[in-house]
Formats: C-alpha cells, sequence, structure tokens
C-alpha cells in the first residue's frame, strides 16, 4: 500500500503564495504519475495540476501561470508552488499518485486533503 501526506495549507491574503507539499511513502515500486486535485464549497473535485512520468507538466487553465507542479523523484515527493492566489483557490487540496508497489500491483492513492483558504 502507498500512503500520501499533504502539507503547507492555510490561510493567506488574496495575491500571498503558499507551497504544498506531498511526500508518499509504503511499498513503493515505481510511481509513474503525481498530481494535485482541489474541491472548493460546493464543486466537485477537479484537477489542478498534473505530472506523468517522462512527460511535461500540465496545469488547468484556471491556474496557468500562477501554479507550479515539482517532482522531486528521489524523494518520491511533489510540490504545488501557489503564487497570486485568489479567492476562488479557496478548496481542500489532494495529492494524488499512480504507482506500482513492491508486489507490482498497479494503483491509484489519495491523500487526506490540506485547506487552502484565501480570504482577506
Amino acid at each position: 500500500q502507498v500512503q500520501l501526506v499533504e502539507s503547507g495549507g492555510g490561510l493567506v491574503q488574496p495575491g500571498g503564495s503558499l507551497r504544498l507539499s506531498c511526500a508518499a511513502s509504503g511499498s513503493i515500486f515505481r510511481i509513474y504519475n503525481m498530481g494535485w486535485f482541489r474541491q472548493g464549497p460546493g464543486n466537485q473535485r477537479e484537477l489542478v495540476a498534473n505530472w506523468l512520468s517522462s512527460d511535461s507538466p500540465m496545469y488547468a487553465e484556471s491556474v496557468k501561470g500562477r501554479f507550479t507542479i515539482s517532482w522531486d523523484n528521489a524523494k518520491n515527493t511533489v510540490h504545488l508552488q501557489m503564487n497570486n492566489l485568489e479567492p476562488e483557490d479557496t478548496a481542500v487540496y489532494y495529492c494524488n499518485a499512480g504507482a506500482f508497489t513492491s508486489d507490482q500491483k498497479l494503483g491509484n492513492y489519495w491523500g487526506q486533503g490540506t485547506q487552502v483558504t484565501v480570504s482577506s
């Protein structure tokens, strides 16, 4: 099994910045994809940023130019740098990973989420 733990959420004023981190641990054989989703009040969960192994990062249009995803393969950690935050960015942010476990079983895993609130 694979465990994901997010950190870095909090309260920030509009225009501010936050850096989210997600550390993966457990019986990992290989991670092939890591990304970030979010779910705001009254909204469905949506993809924010994603990085497929061997591919380039991709972003939702609403965050493009403001958010940056990075992946530290050696540490099995993914980050989301969020700049120029807007109230519309308020949501619970979830880390997601696609990985093969040590017994070579493919699975999709989720963190518990971290709250990001953008407000004056």
